[in-house]
Protein backbone atom coordinates (compact mmCIF):
# COMPACT_ATOMS: atom_id res chain seq x y z
CA UNK A 1 0.00 0.00 0.00
CA UNK A 2 1.36 3.20 -1.11
CA UNK A 3 2.08 5.39 2.19
CA UNK A 4 1.00 9.18 2.54
CA UNK A 5 -1.10 11.07 5.43
CA UNK A 6 -4.46 10.65 4.08
CA UNK A 7 -3.93 6.43 3.71
CA UNK A 8 -1.90 5.60 6.53
CA UNK A 9 -2.53 3.33 9.04
CA UNK A 10 -4.19 5.70 11.11
CA UNK A 11 -7.06 6.10 8.19
CA UNK A 12 -7.82 2.40 8.57
CA UNK A 13 -7.80 2.57 12.27
CA UNK A 14 -10.47 4.89 11.69
CA UNK A 15 -12.34 3.35 9.20
CA UNK A 16 -12.57 0.28 11.42
CA UNK A 17 -13.94 2.60 14.22
CA UNK A 18 -16.54 3.68 11.81
CA UNK A 19 -17.85 0.70 10.95
CA UNK A 20 -17.93 -0.40 14.72
CA UNK A 21 -20.49 2.67 14.91
CA UNK A 22 -22.46 1.98 12.22
CA UNK A 23 -22.52 -1.66 11.69
CA UNK A 24 -25.89 -3.32 12.51
CA UNK A 25 -26.84 -6.82 13.88
CA UNK A 26 -26.19 -9.49 11.41
CA UNK A 27 -23.19 -7.83 9.50
CA UNK A 28 -20.05 -10.37 9.17
CA UNK A 29 -17.84 -8.42 11.79
CA UNK A 30 -14.72 -10.60 10.19
CA UNK A 31 -15.39 -9.80 6.79
CA UNK A 32 -16.02 -5.89 7.85
CA UNK A 33 -12.60 -6.46 9.62
CA UNK A 34 -10.66 -7.72 6.84
CA UNK A 35 -12.26 -5.39 4.44
CA UNK A 36 -11.29 -2.58 6.71
CA UNK A 37 -7.94 -2.93 6.92
CA UNK A 38 -7.59 -4.31 3.09
CA UNK A 39 -9.01 -1.62 1.32
CA UNK A 40 -6.39 0.62 0.43
CA UNK A 41 -3.88 -2.62 0.10
CA UNK A 42 -3.43 -0.81 -3.50
CA UNK A 43 -3.44 3.42 -3.02
CA UNK A 44 -2.98 5.10 -6.32
CA UNK A 45 -2.37 8.84 -6.03
CA UNK A 46 -5.38 11.29 -6.55
CA UNK A 47 -4.04 12.28 -10.07
CA UNK A 48 -3.26 8.87 -11.38
CA UNK A 49 -5.01 7.89 -14.54
CA UNK A 50 -5.52 4.25 -13.08
CA UNK A 51 -6.92 5.95 -10.12
CA UNK A 52 -10.61 4.21 -10.62
CA UNK A 53 -9.51 0.93 -10.57
CA UNK A 54 -7.18 1.21 -7.06
CA UNK A 55 -9.90 -0.79 -5.18
CA UNK A 56 -10.63 -3.83 -7.98
CA UNK A 57 -6.58 -3.85 -7.45
CA UNK A 58 -6.94 -4.53 -3.86
CA UNK A 59 -9.47 -6.97 -3.98
CA UNK A 60 -7.48 -9.17 -5.84
CA UNK A 61 -4.66 -8.56 -3.79
CA UNK A 62 -6.61 -8.95 -0.64
CA UNK A 63 -7.69 -12.54 -1.79
CA UNK A 64 -4.24 -14.56 -0.99
CA UNK A 65 -4.00 -12.58 2.18
CA UNK A 66 -7.45 -13.64 3.04
CA UNK A 67 -6.81 -17.29 2.04
CA UNK A 68 -4.10 -17.29 4.57
CA UNK A 69 -6.42 -15.92 7.82
CA UNK A 70 -8.29 -18.91 7.30
CA UNK A 71 -11.69 -17.50 4.98
CA UNK A 72 -13.50 -19.57 3.45
CA UNK A 73 -14.60 -18.90 -0.32
CA UNK A 74 -17.59 -17.37 0.56
CA UNK A 75 -16.18 -14.62 2.67
CA UNK A 76 -13.09 -13.98 0.43
CA UNK A 77 -15.59 -12.80 -2.47
CA UNK A 78 -17.73 -10.97 0.42
CA UNK A 79 -14.60 -9.16 1.17
CA UNK A 80 -13.34 -8.66 -1.92
CA UNK A 81 -16.78 -7.35 -3.26
CA UNK A 82 -16.77 -4.55 -0.08
CA UNK A 83 -13.32 -3.16 -0.95
CA UNK A 84 -14.12 -2.96 -4.62
CA UNK A 85 -16.77 -1.29 -3.80
CA UNK A 86 -16.12 1.10 -1.03
CA UNK A 87 -14.17 3.81 -3.87
CA UNK A 88 -16.12 6.33 -5.14
CA UNK A 89 -14.25 6.90 -8.64
CA UNK A 90 -14.41 3.05 -8.88
CA UNK A 91 -18.34 3.50 -9.45
CA UNK A 92 -19.27 -0.08 -8.18
CA UNK A 93 -22.49 -0.25 -6.43
CA UNK A 94 -22.37 -1.80 -2.99
CA UNK A 95 -24.39 -4.91 -3.38
CA UNK A 96 -24.22 -6.34 0.45
CA UNK A 97 -24.53 -4.69 3.88
CA UNK A 98 -21.05 -5.35 4.33
CA UNK A 99 -19.97 -3.13 1.20
CA UNK A 100 -22.47 -0.66 2.31
CA UNK A 101 -21.04 -0.63 5.80
CA UNK A 102 -17.79 -0.29 4.47
CA UNK A 103 -18.46 2.63 1.99
CA UNK A 104 -20.26 4.46 4.41
CA UNK A 105 -17.04 4.24 7.08
CA UNK A 106 -14.54 5.13 4.34
CA UNK A 107 -16.36 8.13 3.14
CA UNK A 108 -17.27 9.22 7.28
CA UNK A 109 -13.09 9.71 7.20
CA UNK A 110 -13.72 12.18 4.16
CA UNK A 111 -16.00 14.22 6.27
CA UNK A 112 -15.28 16.28 9.38
CA UNK A 113 -11.94 17.67 11.33
CA UNK A 114 -10.25 14.54 10.05
CA UNK A 115 -11.72 15.69 6.46
CA UNK A 116 -10.53 19.01 6.51
CA UNK A 117 -6.77 17.56 7.51
CA UNK A 118 -7.13 15.03 5.21
CA UNK A 119 -8.24 17.13 2.12
CA UNK A 120 -5.58 19.99 2.75
CA UNK A 121 -2.96 17.08 3.26
CA UNK A 122 -3.86 14.98 -0.25
CA UNK A 123 -3.83 18.48 -1.74
CA UNK A 124 -0.38 19.99 -0.90
CA UNK A 125 0.74 16.62 -1.52
CA UNK A 126 -0.20 17.55 -4.83
CA UNK A 127 1.04 20.90 -4.79
CA UNK A 128 -2.32 22.65 -5.26
CA UNK A 129 -3.09 25.88 -3.85
CA UNK A 130 -5.29 26.19 -1.19
CA UNK A 131 -7.85 28.83 -3.18
CA UNK A 132 -8.38 30.73 -6.13
CA UNK A 133 -8.14 34.49 -3.92
CA UNK A 134 -9.74 35.89 -7.06
CA UNK A 135 -13.15 33.77 -6.41
CA UNK A 136 -12.41 31.20 -3.09
CA UNK A 137 -16.05 29.59 -2.93
CA UNK A 138 -16.14 29.07 -7.00
CA UNK A 139 -19.04 31.47 -8.06
CA UNK A 140 -17.86 33.05 -10.80
CA UNK A 141 -16.29 30.17 -12.18
CA UNK A 142 -16.74 25.76 -11.95
CA UNK A 143 -15.57 24.35 -9.23
CA UNK A 144 -12.09 22.35 -9.53
CA UNK A 145 -10.31 20.55 -7.16
CA UNK A 146 -7.64 19.42 -9.60
CA UNK A 147 -6.57 23.38 -9.41
CA UNK A 148 -7.60 23.89 -6.11
CA UNK A 149 -8.17 22.65 -2.80
CA UNK A 150 -10.83 24.50 -1.26
CA UNK A 151 -13.00 23.22 -4.45
CA UNK A 152 -13.16 19.99 -3.40
CA UNK A 153 -15.23 20.78 -0.35
CA UNK A 154 -18.06 21.70 -3.11
CA UNK A 155 -17.00 18.83 -5.82
CA UNK A 156 -16.98 16.15 -3.42
CA UNK A 157 -16.82 16.36 0.18
CA UNK A 158 -20.11 18.08 0.98
CA UNK A 159 -22.06 16.01 -0.87
CA UNK A 160 -21.11 12.48 0.81
CA UNK A 161 -23.86 12.89 3.51
CA UNK A 162 -26.48 12.69 1.14
CA UNK A 163 -25.32 9.38 -0.36
CA UNK A 164 -24.67 7.48 2.35
CA UNK A 165 -25.96 3.86 2.37
CA UNK A 166 -26.84 3.01 6.28
CA UNK A 167 -29.48 5.32 8.85
CA UNK A 168 -26.02 5.46 11.39
CA UNK A 169 -23.73 6.74 9.05
CA UNK A 170 -26.25 9.47 7.17
CA UNK A 171 -26.40 10.43 10.59
CA UNK A 172 -22.89 10.69 11.76
CA UNK A 173 -21.90 12.29 7.85
CA UNK A 174 -24.44 15.15 8.47
CA UNK A 175 -23.28 15.97 11.71
CA UNK A 176 -19.72 15.89 10.59
CA UNK A 177 -20.33 17.92 7.90
CA UNK A 178 -22.10 20.65 9.71
CA UNK A 179 -18.76 20.78 11.64
CA UNK A 180 -17.17 21.53 8.14
CA UNK A 181 -19.69 24.35 7.37
CA UNK A 182 -18.14 26.23 10.58
CA UNK A 183 -14.50 25.64 9.70
CA UNK A 184 -15.24 27.56 6.16
CA UNK A 185 -17.45 30.15 7.37
CA UNK A 186 -14.25 31.20 9.83
CA UNK A 187 -12.05 30.64 6.69
CA UNK A 188 -14.65 32.94 4.58
CA UNK A 189 -14.30 35.28 7.91
CA UNK A 190 -10.67 35.13 7.98
CA UNK A 191 -9.75 36.09 3.87
CA UNK A 192 -12.57 38.67 3.69
CA UNK A 193 -14.63 36.50 1.54
CA UNK A 194 -18.05 35.12 3.31
CA UNK A 195 -19.02 31.51 2.92
CA UNK A 196 -21.72 31.66 0.09
CA UNK A 197 -25.13 30.45 1.51
CA UNK A 198 -25.39 27.20 -1.42
CA UNK A 199 -22.43 25.70 0.24
CA UNK A 200 -24.30 25.31 3.23
CA UNK A 201 -26.89 22.75 2.31
CA UNK A 202 -25.76 19.25 3.75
Amino acid sequence: MAQDSAHDMAHLDRVWANVQAIAGEGADRAVLLAASYLHDLVNLPKDSPDRARASRLAAEEAAPILRDLGFDAERIAATRHAIAAHSFSAGIPPETPEAKILRDADRLDALGAVGIARCFAVSGALGRPLYDPADPFSQRRDPDDRAHALDHFRTKLLALPAGMLTARGRQIAHARARRMIGFLEDLGAEIGTPLPPDWTAT
